[in-house]
């Protein structure tokens, strides 16, 4: 028997108790003194390593985070989880290990971290009035791209732009040479998006005292990640004859590898409107099918009711032939129980025109849902091949995205060899 307080359990008005306790009386607080980070996609382990309990598997463990509503990560009260309240962010995602927790580890795992994961999270165990805080540092990271961005008259250099987008937190850009030298930039442009990451850029000229081979390197040290890109250019001779062909040719390359970024970026918004379209036509032959059901069930009922409707007239027309019958023998008998054959006629005559008018306001029903299934089945067939065409007009999309890529790795190539 479950002892019930205003619609709350005994067990879970305890559970409540136990985890509030704290508010009341002085606990004892412990802090990481570095963050745990991850990168979102990851799996996670939050540390929380106590005197081991004597309750052993029995005791109580929550885990929270006192930004949140409900603040409930995951909860283990006597022996089992209690997961009523848990914030439905963390749902399948938190765990413990049982085998560890006799041990006085209860350590939260984490699974798939989402960059909402980021916070300070507070692991407390009532009967030791301990609190145990452990910040989580989600990180996010994406490999950085080169292009050549043009000539710069006055140094006679070559202008590079690298671009990186998708961090979390804000990194820092690096330009270095082949030797590993830090090169001299300008500053960082960093545009934080909708989605709380951002978007890096930075350029810088390369002269001909340079070497051959750059570096665009993208880190962000707080959560220890690196990402790299290299650039080979052909380096500029002495001869002013063969350093104008030189450049000539370098500006040639500059601006085809901008004409390929420009068709690619083109590319990639139609392939995102494209992929967009795709979703709203398969949502709308999902709906159409999902009508189309309902009106195929629509349509059995009807006919379920018109068969109905037949039997009744039938039963109605063989008792009015049975009325007739008596009327027809007792004819010139003016009994009052004659009478009641003629009022009975009536009554039943007034049954058989409403079960026809019924019957015909069913068959007319039944009409229109058999051509708007019809109408469906057409709409349904049109749409599928739209998706068709539109799946046909992605792939191509695809296929000249991944030609662009190519050609511009040709000429990265190019440059390498020279």
């Amino acid at each position: 028997m479950v002892l019930m307080v205003d619609g709350l359990s005994f067990k879970h008005m305890m559970v409540f108790v136990l985890l509030t306790h704290f508010y009341q009386s002085q606990t004892q607080e412990i802090s990481t003194s570095q963050p745990i980070t991850a990168l979102v996609g990851d799996d996670v382990v939050l540390p929380c390593r106590l005197e081991a309990p004597s309750g052993g598997v029995q005791v109580t463990v929550e885990w929270g985070r006192p930004d949140l509503n409900p603040r409930f990560v995951y909860v283990w009260y006597d022996g089992q989880e209690v997961l009523d309240d848990q914030n439905k962010a963390f749902e399948g995602r938190a765990s413990l290990s049982f085998d560890k927790l006799k041990h006085g580890d209860f350590s939260l795992k984490l699974s798939e971290v989402k960059y909402s994961d980021n916070g300070r999270y507070r692991c407390y165990i009532p009967e030791q009035k301990t609190e145990y805080f452990v910040e989580l540092l989600v990180g996010a990271v994406s490999s950085p791209d080169i292009i050549l961005a043009g000539l710069d008259e006055s140094s006679r250099g070559v202008m590079l732009d690298c671009k990186s987008a998708g961090w979390s937190p804000e990194p820092e850009v690096l330009w270095l040479d082949a030797e590993g030298n830090l090169l001299s930039a300008g500053p960082t442009e960093s545009v934080r998006g909708p989605d709380d990451l951002y978007t890096v850029s930075s350029r810088v000229t390369v002269e001909k005292r340079h070497s051959n081979s750059f570096t665009c390197r993208v880190q962000q040290n707080n959560i220890n990640q690196t990402r790299e890109v290299h650039i080979s250019i052909a380096e500029m001779k002495k001869n002013s004859n063969s350093e104008n062909e030189d450049q000539s040719q370098l500006m040639k390359e500059i601006k085809k590898t901008e004409d390929l970024n420009e068709k690619k970026t083109k590319l990639e918004e139609e392939l995102k409107k494209s992929e967009e379209e795709q979703t709203s036509t398969k949502q709308m032959i999902d709906a159409l099918m999902e009508m189309k059901e309902e009106l195929e069930e629509q349509n059995k009922q009807l006919f379920s009711q018109m068969k109905e409707l037949e039997k009744e007239v039938e039963e109605s027309e063989e008792k009015m032939k049975l009325v007739d019958k008596d009327v027809t023998e007792k004819k010139g008998d003016q009994t009052v129980k004659v009478q009641g054959f003629f009022k009975l006629e009536k009554i039943l005559e007034g049954v058989i025109k409403k079960l026809k008018d019924k019957k015909n306001e069913i068959q007319q029903l039944q009409l229109n849902t058999e051509k708007l299934m019809m109408k469906i089945s057409d709409e349904v067939t049109m749409t599928t091949e739209r998706k068709t065409r539109i799946e046909t007009r992605m792939e191509k999309m695809k296929e000249r995205i991944e030609e662009i890529e190519r050609q511009k790795n040709e000429i990265k190539l190019q440059q390498e060899k020279k």
